[in-house]
């Protein structure tokens, strides 16, 4: 087994166990909706649809990157896979990068557009890797690798900083990541891994020409403190411990990234729990939702166990809507939010 796949191997168990939890709560459960007693409205009738790389989802979810390299993720990513296509919602493969480097490692090949030849698929590949080879031809066959609709560039510093062998380098990063942007014939998105996007880097990411932006905020795993949980050297388990609560919560990077990006499409993810969430990241301005360490478990059991979670994700999701008389995902985003909500 390569050291790259070993590591993605690790970083499935921490999180299957139940490690590497943000100390943070991702704020999001300080929104509060006012309710409302007299709906007009039929509960089964509300439209959750919304558009999404030229694709119609039925509901506004992402199956959000989780796995890239195990030889167990072979049989997850198929049951991704084969959910997403039966509800209708997108997928986001996680990193590509032991794939490219081992060819198709992980069922990251064509067949998983046959099992979801529907719904949007995500390729990803980390900003890291920009500089060290990974440039707009590996970008080209991470697509073409998948049949994905665009490609996802992942920032994660601080799981880098926190990894014995993380790539620390990052100068040029950020040149690459515009020169790759410019270059790609497909839209790119762009996304933090569990510490959140600032209204500035938002900012300065839209005007390099990103198709969308997902916050990844803080409050769900904390890439930091998982690569700490699989550090040998104590010293690498100390200085990630450090790093519990750092980061931007899910709730305040959705504010400020929608405040400084009114335009673009924005994805909410970091910590969702439920279909509430997924209300309440939609009220603050989120396009979409996107949830991975929540479904993993139901990922390593079968495609009912994912279609199921998600079915009662859109269920609770549904009943907000009717619950605040809005007929759609426009009308949520107006819902009234108590007083003293934050």
């Amino acid at each position: 087994m390569s050291p790259t796949v070993d590591r993605k191997d690790q970083h499935l168990d921490v999180v299957l166990s139940g490690g590497g939890r943000h100390a943070l709560t991702t704020g999001l459960e300080r929104v509060r909706f006012m309710h409302e007693a007299l709906p007009d409205l039929d509960h089964a009738a509300i439209n959750l649809g919304t558009d999404f790389l030229g694709r119609r989802l039925k509901a506004p979810l992402l199956i959000s990157s989780m796995t890239g390299g195990p030889s167990r993720a072979e049989a997850i990513n198929a049951r991704l896979a084969e959910a997403a296509q039966h509800l209708g919602i997108a997928l986001a493969v996680g990193s590509q990068r032991s794939a490219l480097e081992n060819g198709g490692a992980g069922g990251l090949n064509r067949g998983l557009r046959d099992r979801a030849p529907d719904v949007p698929i995500l390729a990803n590949i980390g900003a890291a890797q920009l500089t060290r080879g990974f440039g707009l031809d590996a970008a080209r066959r991470a697509l073409d690798m998948i049949g994905a609709d665009a490609l996802i560039v992942h920032l994660n510093p601080l799981q880098e900083a926190c990894q014995p062998e993380g790539d620390r380098d990052w100068r040029g990063v950020s040149a690459a990541l515009a020169a790759l942007i410019a270059g790609l014939d497909a839209p790119v998105v762009v996304k933090e891994t569990g510490a959140g996007l600032s209204a500035v880097t938002a900012r300065r990411l839209v005007d390099m020409g990103v198709a969308a932006l997902d916050v990844a905020g803080a409050g769900g795993a904390n890439w930091g403190l998982i690569e700490g949980e699989r550090a040998t050297d104590p010293a690498d388990k100390a200085h990630a411990l450090a790093f519990a609560g750092w980061g931007l919560a899910t709730a305040d990077s959705l504010r400020v990234v929608r405040a400084a990006c009114p335009d673009t499409l924005v994805i909410g993810s970091g910590g969702i729990r439920d279909g509430l969430d997924v209300a309440r990241a939609v009220r603050l301005g989120a396009d979409l939702v996107g949830q991975a360490a929540g479904v993993l478990a139901a990922a390593t059991a079968s495609t009912e166990a994912v279609v199921t979670h998600f079915e009662r994700v859109a269920r609770q999701l549904r009943t907000v809507c009717f619950c605040t008389g809005s007929a759609d995902l426009a009308a949520l985003r107006q819902a009234p939010l108590q007083p003293d909500a934050a």
